[in-house]
């Protein structure tokens, strides 16, 4: 699988999905804090496995989906910061 260049955090995501439900409506559908779903929708926190099945629940979707989108965002990230150099492990004979 390629890497996507630049995703989107998966919060930009769920925010096309929630539509025009408000915040704190969503976040009391999904029995969370206010305050812990506008941390994802603004990309602040990222969705864990136990979200990830709350908004499978509430979509219909797989929470592998979310869990990707999340994976994809902090690779993508972590790949732009400087790192140090690390030496191959010799193969096994």
């Amino acid at each position: 699988m390629t890497r996507m260049y630049n995703p989107p955090h998966p919060g930009e995501l769920l925010r096309e999905w929630i539509g025009e439900t408000p915040v704190g409506e969503a976040a009391a559908r999904l029995k969370v804090a206010r305050s812990t779903l506008s941390r994802i929708l603004n990309g602040r926190a990222s969705v864990t496995a136990a979200m990830a099945l709350r908004f499978s629940d509430a979509f219909g979707s797989r929470p592998e989906l979310w869990l990707d989108l999340q994976q994809q965002y902090d690779l993508w990230h972590a790949s732009r910061r400087k790192r140090p150099k690390v030496e191959r492990f010799p193969l096994a004979a």
